[in-house]
């Protein structure tokens, strides 16, 4: 199957709704439980809360939604489970890969002969060594750098882009999990290699081959593609240049703790980027630090001094749409003033029941808030 060509604002526009057309489709098609989804090891993901955040919207009156800053798909994954009309869309390369392949996609998977095709070395490919030069020592060993090398570089051969997408989900799944926390944003392959005694039991999965990771990631993948009989889209777009045609908009944008410290998340996974598109990878990194981060892009999430205009821009630009905002109790803004912006925009403004809920790298335990805007 040839990739779309037509652009990702022109694919999100969606037909005529009909609120109705879900509940009757749940009558007669089986849809899976949104528990399909693949664990995950991303940081901010909602996939535990998942049935929490079912509980809170679920008397809401949409048939189509938007999951605003997708992340790894997972709340728009529960949405389609629920037979609504979902696009996803992330600023990321990688996360909107995730998109295609598990919310976009509803029927392609990957075959056994395609998956070992992917993980051998083809004489018809003459490969680069960029992770072996670029990243020696930082954050796999000089054997899995290759491995990722002859990986990264067969998984655009494949023909169809939803075959693409699965691959690369398994791929970033593997790098993910080999990694101290989880993350890449700070060279520290010495927590792996270091001959300590150890109380936990993750240097068992740092040490298991790239390959097997691989497979039983592609396996949950594979098993998680389903049909809901909607189309479902994946965008790659900025937040404020996404369409506006939807019911309901879910708004879970990156955190600003107390401090005024954001959460840049390609700082987190800038690797799983570079991998998504090797050819360009080169010229994204900024070579002054050690882990080889890309360079830095202005956001107006990760800035004390902008924060507030993001927010308010979203919800003017949304305020069609019912607006559902995933939140923590101990942020900026403060709950108060989200409040306050919602209202500008919304008649009705309430709070779901607040969750307690750790999050990954946090030392204490935070509330986790969802506004409810209508």
């Amino acid at each position: 199957m040839a990739p779309h060509t037509s652009s990702d604002a022109a694919r999100a526009r969606h037909p005529t709704h009909n609120y109705h057309s879900s509940q009757s489709l749940n009558l007669f098609t089986h849809l899976p439980d949104h528990r399909s989804f693949p664990s995950t090891r991303y940081a901010g993901s909602k996939l535990k809360l998942l049935d929490w955040i079912w509980t809170s919207v679920e008397h809401l009156r949409f048939d189509s939604a938007l999951d605003l800053f997708g992340g790894t798909g997972c709340v728009s994954y529960l949405l389609k489970a629920k037979g609504k009309q979902v696009t996803f869309n992330d600023l990321l390369r990688a996360n909107h890969l995730v998109g295609k392949a598990l919310i976009q996609n509803s029927s392609t998977t990957l075959s056994k002969d395609e998956i070992n095709y992917v993980l051998q070395e083809h004489d018809g490919i003459k490969y680069d060594d960029l992770i072996q030069r670029t990243f020696r020592g930082v954050f796999f060993l000089d054997h899995e750098n290759r491995w990722l090398d002859i990986v990264a570089q067969n998984i655009p051969t494949l023909t169809d882009h939803y075959k693409q997408a699965l691959a690369y989900f398994a791929l970033f799944q593997a790098a993910t999990i080999k990694r101290p926390y989880n993350l890449f944003h700070r060279a520290n392959l010495y927590m792996r290699t270091a001959h300590v005694n150890r109380s936990f039991g993750n240097k068992t999965t740092w040490d298991k081959p790239f390959r097997q990771h691989f497979i039983a990631a592609i396996k949950q993948a594979n098993n998680a593609v389903f049909d809901n009989g909607r189309a479902n889209r994946a965008l790659h777009l900025d937040a404020t240049e996404v369409p506006t045609d939807f019911d309901l908009v879910y708004i879970d944008p990156p955190y600003m703790n107390r401090k005024g410290v954001g959460v840049d998340y390609l700082d987190f996974y800038h690797f799983l980027e570079g991998l998504s598109e090797y050819t360009l990878w080169p010229s994204r990194i900024d070579t002054t630090y050690k882990h080889r981060p890309y360079k830095r892009r202005q956001s107006p999430w990760c800035d004390k001094r902008s924060i507030h205009e993001a927010f308010n821009d979203i919800f003017q630009r949304f305020s069609r749409s019912i607006l559902v905002v995933s939140y923590r109790d101990n942020g900026i803004p403060t709950p108060g003033e989200l409040i306050e912006l919602l209202q500008r925009y919304k008649r009705k403004v309430y709070e779901a029941n607040q969750t307690s809920y750790k999050y990954v790298l946090s030392t204490s335990l935070s509330k986790e808030i969802l506004f409810i805007a209508e």
